[in-house]
């Protein structure tokens, strides 16, 4: 087990997806960025929780996925990483996350097992629901909760952040049916369920399309109750595009699932950076 082989199992680049969120709940918490020492805290338990969600889902999948041909070259379908080294990884990753929510408040450490649920019971969602997706959006929804809650450990004007979160819900779920587009076949035959499977893509992908219009409904909502300026209004409009631009290039899985999403994920930081400040 070598570092490019780690690296590779875990991906860990795509923590760059839930960060923005994480740092929105924190700023939404004191309206102003959290300290340095805090920061870097909050990086580490979240690059750890990365590891743990990810790592879970390619060890409870991995018979499903040396069957895929799209993902029968993962590192345990291959066999060049073994399944006990993906258990070390994932324990490496849960001591990092519960670590760092220790070193941040016993609030944190204490409740650091809900998203842990949510990471373990994901993959099984496929085995017995179409609507897996939204049970995604769901988990990740905690991910701006988890931000405001390690500057502030009370629920106390928590409800912006839990409207964050429901953003998230119909965010990420809208974009994992477009992924989820890539296995439709597959997962037809293997009796697995997914919006493209039961629906076919192309109702699936308008499904998303909903999906991606609740979200920004709710970023407007964000707006006229708790926001303010004409910068944040801007980026409303840019995210917007990019949710559009999403659903244009929908075919185009790489570009609309890894890069736009990226990108929508800073710009979603900004506009609550801006709308906070009334810029």
């Amino acid at each position: 087990m070598n570092l490019k082989t780690v690296t590779g199992f875990i991906k860990i680049e795509h923590t760059l997806f839930s960060l923005p969120l994480i740092f929105s709940g924190a700023f939404l918490a004191e309206n102003s960025w959290p300290s340095l020492r805090l920061s870097v805290l909050m990086i580490y338990a979240g690059a750890g929780a990365r590891v743990v969600a990810l790592a879970l889902n390619r060890i409870i999948d991995r018979h499903i996925d040396s069957q895929n041909p799209r993902t029968r070259d993962r590192h345990l379908s291959l066999g060049s990483l073994k399944l006990f080294e993906a258990w070390i990884i994932t324990w490496g990753g849960l001591v990092l996350y519960l670590f760092s929510a220790w070193l941040i408040s016993d609030f944190c450490l204490k409740w650091a097992w809900v998203p842990l649920v949510g990471f373990a019971a994901y993959p099984f969602f496929k085995r017995f629901t179409k609507w897996t997706h939204l049970g995604l959006g769901l988990v990740w929804s905690f991910i701006p909760a988890a931000g405001y809650l390690a500057v502030k450990p009370s629920l106390e004007g928590i409800l912006p952040v839990l409207i964050l979160g429901l953003f998230s819900v119909f965010w990420l779920a809208g974009f994992d049916i477009i992924y989820a587009t890539m296995d439709e076949a597959f997962d037809r035959e293997a009796g697995l369920f997914s919006l493209p499977a039961c629906w076919g893509a192309n109702k699936a992908i308008k499904a998303a399309g909903f999906f991606h219009l609740i979200s920004f409904l709710v970023l407007v909502v964000m707006y006229g109750v708790w926001f303010s300026g004409p910068l944040t209004v801007m980026l409303l409009a840019l995210i917007g595009i990019l949710l559009f631009m999403e659903q244009r290039f929908s075919h185009h899985v790489d570009l609309a699932f890894f890069k736009i999403n990226a990108v929508i994920g800073f710009a979603i930081f900004a506009f609550v950076i801006s709308g906070s400040k009334g810029f």
